[in-house]
């Protein structure tokens, strides 16, 4: 989706030439980031650490505070700041933090940020509102996870609508909102989250050096098929959870019994998950990270992806770098990933839940060797096309530059009052002008 797309019939936003001048000053930028992007895997790990790399690469201060498992001593010279933390009573392998102890306000006020950027929803975003407000700086808050999805999955259905307040609360509160698909940002539309000129897309990207063809690997096969590499093999990674619809795949294999399939990653579902699928051809690897997840990614012959809640689907973008065919839900984000236009091209898509609709794109792939080569290479070039310093360029320069721009917009409608009450009682012969229309609202005095 084009920003002249998410922007129909919205209110004024910053001039072309604030919203896309290059940026060369550098910035001090405070991210505020629940869980850490250093020791939870999920979706948005590499798009955090990609972000701070090249942030840094372009010459920004970078403070990075977030929960305090896992934080390395350094990384790509970025200050790292630990919040104590607690973990989420429904999904104990979460951990949550206020971040707002007396030794991170002061290093945060000691640091100076001319923006802050939080990841969202969680706890960690009030703290991260609190600053903005306490130092009078902007704030871009990106949406990460669709709460209200998973809610009536883990607890009961009627926090969804009090969940919506909340986010709604959060991002009304803040200067820009950045989302990781059209999908979302329509949903977040639907519920007035935000005005629809703040909600901007946090560009999708993927590292294809380290998820390439090139890692095929005939031991990780063995290790995935256990010990039956000829079989037709299967791949899902991801975090093993509920939301994920992981029992789909189950009545997929069922319809397949030719094939095997592996599981490469872990969550609070994975023991359900196992005692399901007992006695069926399926591995469970647990986590890999680096070498051995490409390994694992190249390794297989088809992706499959049920899942019907993610805000993008960064695994589906891994699997496609690595030349791997994937079908997948024709839900949330991953349509931004394989648009229609590329549905039987790159990918196929299936109706959620249809599994009619999964089989009929599932098994020509399944028995035609050539078929699955030529849709991975097509996969693999449309891949190539995306990067993480290209994506980070567009936030620093487009996005932060629009945060800024509604922040001042913000701060001049507020002084409109003090404005009037002057021109009342300290009367004068020079009228003045409020003037908003550049990076630099003010009040112009026309002579």
């Amino acid at each position: 989706m084009t920003i002249e797309e998410l922007r129909e019939d919205e209110e004024e936003g910053p001039p072309f030439q604030v919203e896309y001048e290059i940026t060369t000053k550098p910035r001090r930028i405070a991210l505020f980031v629940e869980p850490s992007p250093f020791a939870y895997v999920s979706g948005y790990k590499n798009r955090f650490q990609n972000f701070i790399k090249y942030l840094r690469e372009m010459g920004d201060e970078v403070m990075v505070v977030t929960t305090h498992e896992g934080v390395p001593e350094e990384f790509h010279g970025a200050i790292l700041v630990g919040s104590r933390s607690f973990p989420f009573p429904w999904y104990q392998q979460v951990p949550l933090s206020l971040a707002l102890s007396p030794r991170i306000i002061n290093e945060v006020k000691q640091f100076k940020p001319d923006i802050i950027h939080a990841s969202s929803p969680g706890i960690m975003v009030f703290g991260a509102l609190a600053f903005a407000k306490m130092l009078s700086v902007p704030i871009v808050m990106s949406y990460h996870t669709h709460v209200p999805v998973y809610i009536p999955r883990y607890t009961s259905s009627w926090l969804v609508q009090p969940m919506w307040l909340v986010i709604k609360f959060l991002h009304r509160a803040a200067d820009l909102t950045l989302v990781p698909s059209a999908a979302i940002a329509k949903d977040l539309q639907q519920y007035n989250v935000a005005a629809a000129n703040t909600i901007r897309l946090w560009n999708k990207g993927v590292d294809s050096d380290s998820f390439h063809p090139r890692f095929y690997s005939i031991e990780m096969r063995l290790r995935l098929s256990n010990g039956e590499p000829d079989r037709p093999l299967i791949v899902h990674v991801g975090r093993i959870g509920v939301e994920k619809n992981l029992d789909f795949i189950k009545s997929v294999m069922e319809k397949i019994p030719e094939a095997r399939i592996a599981f490469v990653g872990d969550g609070p579902y994975r023991e359900d998950l196992e005692k399901l699928f007992e006695g069926m051809p399926a591995v469970f690897t647990g986590m890999l990270q680096g070498e051995e997840l490409s390994e694992a990614y190249a390794s297989g012959d088809i992706f499959l992806m049920p899942s019907e809640s993610e805000t993008l689907g960064q695994v589906v973008l891994e699997a496609m770098s690595s030349g791997l065919p994937v079908v997948a839900a024709r839900a949330g984000g991953v349509p931004d990933i394989i648009p229609s236009d590329q549905d039987g091209k790159t990918g196929y898509l299936f109706s959620p839940g249809d599994l009619d609709d999964c089989l009929s794109k599932f098994v020509p792939l399944l028995h035609d060797k050539g078929l699955r080569e030529k849709v991975g290479q097509d996969a693999r070039a449309e891949m190539e096309k995306y990067d993480w310093r290209a994506a980070t360029r567009v936030i620093r320069n487009q996005q932060y530059n629009a945060a800024i721009w509604f922040w001042r917009k913000k701060k001049q409608e507020l002084m409109k009052p003090l404005y009037w009450l002057a021109q009342c009682f300290l009367p004068t012969d020079t009228p003045r002008k409020l003037t908003t229309s550049g990076p630099n609202p003010q009040v112009v005095v026309h002579t």
